[in-house]
This record gives C-alpha cells, sequence and structure tokens, in this order.
C-alpha cells in the first residue's frame, strides 16, 4: 500500500537523496495541528508509507526534521526544521510533496 502522501527528500549539498529524515504529517485546523503519522526517509530519501490511504479535503502540514539530519552530519544548518502546509482536494488519488535540502535554503513543489 502506498498512502495518499509521500515524501522524496534530496540534499542539495552532497547532491544524493536524504536518507533517515523524519518526517511528519499532521491535519491543520486553525491554529492546531494533529500529528497523524510520522517516519524517516529511507536510502533513496524518500517515505511511501506516511499516512493513511486517504485522507479528508483540508489543509496537511509536512514537516522535515532538518536540523537533526545536519547535525548527524555535522553541518550547521538556519532551519531547525521545514514545514509545508498543502491543500487536500476532493476526488485526488495521490499526494506527492518533494523537499529539496540545503543547510541554508529549501525549495519544495507540487509533485506527481
Amino acid at each position: 500500500m502506498t498512502s495518499h502522501v509521500t515524501t522524496h527528500v534530496l540534499d542539495a549539498t552532497t547532491g544524493v537523496p536524504a536518507a533517515g529524515v523524519g518526517v511528519t504529517l499532521s491535519r491543520v485546523e486553525g491554529e492546531t495541528a494533529t500529528v497523524l503519522a510520522s517516519g524517516v526517509t529511507d536510502d533513496d530519501g524518500r517515505n511511501r508509507q506516511l499516512g493513511p490511504e486517504r485522507l479528508e479535503p483540508g489543509v496537511y502540514r509536512m514537516s522535515f526534521a532538518t536540523g537533526e539530519y545536519f547535525a548527524a552530519r555535522g553541518v550547521a544548518t538556519f532551519y531547525p526544521s521545514v514545514n509545508i502546509d498543502f491543500l487536500v482536494e476532493e476526488g485526488r488519488a495521490h499526494y506527492h510533496v518533494p523537499c529539496l535540502l540545503s543547510p541554508f535554503a529549501y525549495s519544495t513543489y507540487r509533485g506527481s
């Protein structure tokens, strides 16, 4: 089973997948974020099992433990975590939320 939402994290400083990054999926309602699932990226920098098969429409947050990832490599970073909020719409079968990391920048896009 692949969950409704997946991620792929790449380390731009090394040019390789970011293995071992902690990832948390939360549902956001107003000021409250309720954790639904958590895990880590695999050797290819991916997490395909984050959360349920289906998510209800609404706002969700994917949080990446970037500070821990870089600290384990002895690299200083400006971002202790990266939080990406995204909207789940009715009828969409899958959401892929990739993240490209470096110690002092990050980027994301709507994946497929």
